[in-house]
């Protein structure tokens, strides 16, 4: 059992760091690059749909690392999986602390009522969503370590 806890783990929070990584390197970049006021449009629409499930994967993540460190807390690699709770835990925080409220106010602009500096804020938000990947991959390498 304790095995197949390891995988779902393992895949849960590895395809929530490519959904991750996918929207910084990859969706921002097209979204930028859009003619117009559609990018602005975009952001705000992906804000709002990925604002809804995001914080319910990253929370089940950290439950699934939790328990899995608690499960097999006499293993090798609990020590990796302990410290991948806590790099997830100072995600949330992050998310938190950070991102959310620039995210809240940028899902409610359009091209009417979004402020001067809309493009510094999502330039912001970028910058912390880096350190988040950042955060989230080096998470996903410990419990990917921790399988072996």
């Amino acid at each position: 059992m304790l095995d197949a806890l390891k995988v779902v783990t393992t895949v849960v929070v590895g395809v929530m760091v490519g959904v991750e990584f996918s929207v910084a390197f990859v969706i921002n970049r097209i979204l930028d690059a859009l003619p117009g006021d559609s990018g602005q449009l975009g952001r705000a629409h992906g804000g709002r749909m990925l604002g809804a499930v995001m914080p319910v994967w990253y929370i089940t993540s950290l439950i699934l690392v939790g328990v899995w460190a608690v499960a097999g807390r006499h293993h090798d690699g609990t020590g990796a999986v302990v410290t991948a709770g806590a790099l997830l835990a100072l995600s949330v925080i992050m998310s938190i602390l950070l991102l959310v409220p620039i995210n809240n106010r940028g899902k409610t602009w359009t091209p009417d009522n979004r402020p001067a500096d809309w493009k510094q804020q999502m330039n912001r938000w970028d910058r912390f969503h880096y350190v988040r990947v950042a955060v989230i991959i080096a998470a996903f390498a410990l419990l990917a370590a921790a399988l072996v």
